[in-house]
């Protein structure tokens, strides 16, 4: 019909003619097929704007979630289902690492650090959600915030040997190209974790015999702990002894400010060969003696070497003694215990030299007041047999520089415990203590030592 009518129609009639058709077309008989065709361009519209505003989601992170030993420079990668936006907010590192935050491609953020990152360290990762959270280029949102950690590798004992010896807490010094405090970047991050070309050399022209046979380079020992344990009092960590990644963390400051001790190294050894002695050796010479009693028979004090743990100026002490009975001494002097409850300190008798004690290393107590400044925490404390004079030489006074009487403070306090002022390893017992009395006590601050009690004692009774 369209057609005969097309024909009919002449001129422009046929024009006119023909766009009314094809407008009834479309209005008419044509209706339900253009509708459909509507229908299904909205469905596709709709579907285009779901999929334009479908959240986000996790595909792929490295390193895995509770992963270990991971490097010390690991490159932290997020992938997520969608395109992100250019604003879209980054993830965070908790504890903060210098470094910077990349796009590899458009669903993809990779961290990667400037730097090391301290051994031991769980770092954890957190993805913003929600409102404020990682948006999609197309306005998606990640729904909730989501963190995982993974854990850094421990350190290297030879690499901790290393710059604690640059940092003079060890008898030795690290010797090699570039092997020194000064030659260290001023950054944290950027010092080495790998051990180091080199090798250790003896601070000092003569060294006990006791105390060289404990040293063993990339071997953990107790010179090490010591060391350790020195370092972390210094600088108000736990003295545990354990270099956790606080510690580590600690150290690298340190060696970038080029911040080295100023302390002497000092040790005590004692010898249970008559006559008992205890022997000050501090930066490579003996410079006090005194005779000492050791424990009896029944209750023997231990052959071996500790780091001392724990400080009192003065503390009361309660035990059992080889017979059965029971004892409480108050008022015990200059307190530093080195192994379980035995410690070197104060105690009247009316003789030295031989076995008296229950256990601890006994001085006169004016002897163990001019002892206390020289071992402070981490201070290696050896007893052994046989005659000393002979391998330390004499050392019958303190220097006359260093006071012999320290000056006492009014600063008194009373506790009761059962546990010794900071952390204890836990191979030792807590000292057998349960009431005790502390006075703050100052030495003036001499050129030979500058450790004093004040900073480097607890003041205080045990609280944990």
């Amino acid at each position: 019909m369209g057609a005969g009518v097309a024909i009919a129609v002449a001129g422009g009639g046929v024009a006119t003619f023909a766009a009314v058709r094809r407008a009834e077309a479309i209005t008419g008989t044509g209706q339900a097929h253009a509708g459909g065709t509507l229908a299904a361009r909205a469905t596709k519209a709709r579907t285009r704007a779901h999929r334009a505003v479908a959240p986000l989601r996790l595909l792929a992170i490295a390193p895995a979630p509770r992963a270990a030993n991971v490097g010390y420079r690991p490159t932290i990668k997020i992938r997520f289902s969608r395109p992100l936006a250019a604003s879209s907010p980054m993830p965070a590192l908790r504890p903060a690492v210098a470094g910077t935050w990349s796009r590899p491609n458009d669903t993809t953020l990779a961290f990667r650090p400037t730097g090391e990152i301290p051994p031991g360290t769980t770092e954890i990762v957190t993805v913003p959600g929600g409102a404020a959270g990682v948006r999609g280029r197309s306005g998606g949102r990640f729904a909730s915030t989501v963190a995982w950690s993974f854990t850094v590798a421990k350190g290297s004992t030879l690499r901790l040997q290393q710059l604690l010896a640059e940092l003079g807490y060890l008898p030795v010094r690290f010797v090699g190209a570039g092997a020194s405090l000064a030659a260290e970047p001023t950054s944290p991050s950027a010092i080495p974790l790998a051990a180091q070309p080199g090798r250790f050399a003896w601070r000092f022209a003569h060294v006990p015999s006791q105390l060289a046979t404990l040293w063993q380079a990339g071997e953990w020992n107790t010179i090490t702990e010591g060391a350790v344990m020195s370092f972390e009092f210094d600088h108000g960590l736990t003295d545990d002894g354990i270099a956790g990644p606080q510690v580590w963390r600690a150290i690298l400051q340190a060696v970038a400010a080029h911040d080295a001790t100023t302390q002497p190294y000092n040790y005590l050894i004692t010898t249970e060969t008559a006559p008992e002695t205890l022997y000050i050796w501090s930066d490579g010479r003996v410079i006090y003696q005194t005779l000492a009693n050791t424990g009896v028979a029944a209750a023997p004090t231990q052959l071996g070497t500790w780091p001392v743990y724990v400080r009192y100026t003065s503390t009361t002490m309660t035990g059992t003694n080889p017979d059965g009975s029971h004892y409480s001494d108050p008022g015990i002097p200059w307190v530093s215990y080195f192994n379980g409850s035995d410690a070197v300190h104060g105690f009247y008798r009316a003789q030295y030299g031989f076995p008296q004690s229950d256990g601890c290393v006994e001085l006169p107590e004016a002897n163990a007041k001019i002892v206390y400044p020289y071992d402070p925490i981490g201070t290696l404390v050896t007893v052994t047999t046989g005659d000393l004079g002979s391998e330390l030489g004499s050392g019958g006074t303190i220097p006359p520089t260093v006071p012999a009487s320290p000056t006492t403070s009014t600063t008194t306090s009373t506790t009761t415990t059962t546990t010794p002022v900071r952390s204890v390893p836990p191979r030792r017992p807590a000292p057998a203590t349960t009431t005790s009395t502390t006075t703050t006590t100052t030495p003036a601050t001499t050129t030979t030592v500058t450790t004093t009690p004040a900073t480097t004692t607890p003041a205080t009774t045990p609280t944990s």
